[in-house]
């Protein structure tokens, strides 16, 4: 059996077939019928090449433990949550990795209503169990287990979103990585007025065309360089489960996702039935949300980042709309779930109404907030590292917050620094308040900081 060190913070993730297998699935999905009492469940994939087997295992324990299974076959992790929420069903998995190379797999668990399970919700004991060896016995009634056909009703949300009669004709070009998310294209074009310029569109477990992760700079170019190349309005990329949708302007530019957190959160509090509609933002960049939120009448609340975290806090403050500046965009009206989708289809409608391009939506927000976007480094020691960090600025910082890592605030300055869940590894973001010289100036002196301590 391989082993459980693939069960993370809020996911199931490792490489197969050492840290991941199918016999691992199959008495996880024994398990998990026994922990939430599931009777009805459902289960989808990603393109990768052991996620087909990978699924069977998981459907056969889910079966055999008298569960009805369900199956949507190759999907997004965002059809899994609708058809969970929509169906009413008792949870679901998503076989996935998400951006991670292709030899790694993983699962993303949630309970009825969509609700996420993670390591405090129920993955820790899930773990415990197989580590035990507590496996549930085959139930004397296996659940019947037999594909379901969720598209539509998923797509017709997607469509009902968005006022298909106020968008204008735009050129837009989308870069599903070799992922999920070019089906879900081709099946929404014949409903909207856009030209697709479709690079790396056809699933491809082995992502022939590099992992598909838009957050590392140097996977960017292709994208980019097509938006130019085309004379497109704009461009989109996805990763493999198209979870996080991102963007870039008519002139190629990569948007960081942070700004769009700004844009969704002002588009969603104008139409808010009620002054005060609460917005969920993550530790690492924040300075532009909370004024966005605060000038439209809104309540921005803090959470952990995280899928998990993010969505226990919207629930909590039954909040209209939370974002990530990793790309995450979650929405109460899709059961408090992330889409990669509906994200888009949003831009496109306000950029329809503005008739501004892209640029000009952020670009106010980009000039008065400039950042440093993510940058990794690997470090032996990187919870020690935080804590060197905080020794060398803590004199000179008003501001300390440890909600997620290490955030120090200064008087036009702040970073939040995390480490890695999975990776000896810290992530760093800067920014400033409308001082691009000062926000490279910090972060050099951050990475310096952290070089040394390596």
């Amino acid at each position: 059996m391989s082993s459980l060190d693939c069960f993370k913070a809020y996911d199931v993730r490792g490489r197969v077939p050492d840290q991941l297998d199918a016999e691992l699935a199959h008495r996880l999905g024994r398990c998990l019928v026994d922990f939430l009492g599931a009777r009805r469940m459902v289960v989808g994939h990603d393109v990768r090449l052991s996620s087909p087997p990978l699924c069977k295992a998981l459907s056969d324990g889910l079966s055999e433990a008298g569960c009805d299974v369900s199956l949507l076959g190759l999907c997004g992790t965002e059809e899994v949550y609708w058809a969970v929420a929509d169906l009413g069903l008792d949870g679901g998995v998503m076989i996935t990795a998400s951006h991670n190379p292709p030899e790694d797999n993983g699962m993303k668990i949630v309970a009825a209503q969509s609700r996420p399970i993670s390591a405090d919700t129920g993955l820790g004991e899930l773990r415990a169990r197989l580590a035990e060896g507590r496996i549930p016995e085959v139930a004397p009634a296996l659940g019947n287990t037999a594909s379901l056909d969720h598209r539509q009703s998923y797509l017709n949300r997607l469509l009902n979103a968005v006022d298909i009669n106020s968008l204008r004709p735009y050129k837009i070009v989308v870069n599903a990585g070799n992922g999920g998310a070019g089906a879900i294209i081709d099946r929404l074009a014949p409903s909207l007025p856009f030209e697709f310029i479709r690079l790396h569109h056809e699933p491809d477990g082995r992502f022939p065309n590099g992992v598909p992760n838009p957050m590392v700079p140097e996977l960017r170019s292709e994208t980019a360089q097509l938006v130019c190349d085309s004379g497109a309005d704009f461009g989109l990329a996805w990763d493999a489960d198209f979870d996080r949708c991102f963007f870039f302007d008519e002139r190629g530019t990569f948007i960081e996702g942070y700004y769009l957190v700004g844009v969704l959160a002002e588009a969603f509090l104008r139409r808010a039935e009620r002054p005060g509609s609460v917005v969920v933002y993550d530790p690492r960049l924040l300075w532009n949300t909370q004024e966005i939120v605060a000038a439209h009448g809104g309540r921005a609340v803090q959470s952990r980042a995280g899928h998990a975290f993010i969505k226990e806090v919207m629930r909590t403050e039954d909040a209209i709309y939370g974002g990530e500046m990793s790309a995450h965009h979650y929405f109460r009206d899709f059961a408090y779930c992330d889409s990669g989708m509906l994200p888009w289809l949003l831009v496109a409608e306000l950029l329809s109404r503005s008739g501004q391009p892209l640029s000009a939506l952020v670009a106010q927000r980009i000039a008065r907030f400039p950042v440093s976007g993510e940058i990794n480094r690997q470090l032996a020691d990187a919870k020690g590292a935080l804590q060197r960090v905080h020794s060398h600025y803590a004199a000179q910082a008003p501001e300390i917050d440890t909600t997620d890592g290490l955030s120090m605030a200064f008087a036009q300055w702040r970073f939040n620094l995390r480490a890695s869940n999975t990776e000896p590894m810290v992530r760093l973001n800067v920014e400033s308040r409308g001082d691009p010289e000062l926000m490279h100036a910090k972060t050099a002196e951050l990475l310096a900081l952290l070089d040394a301590l390596d």
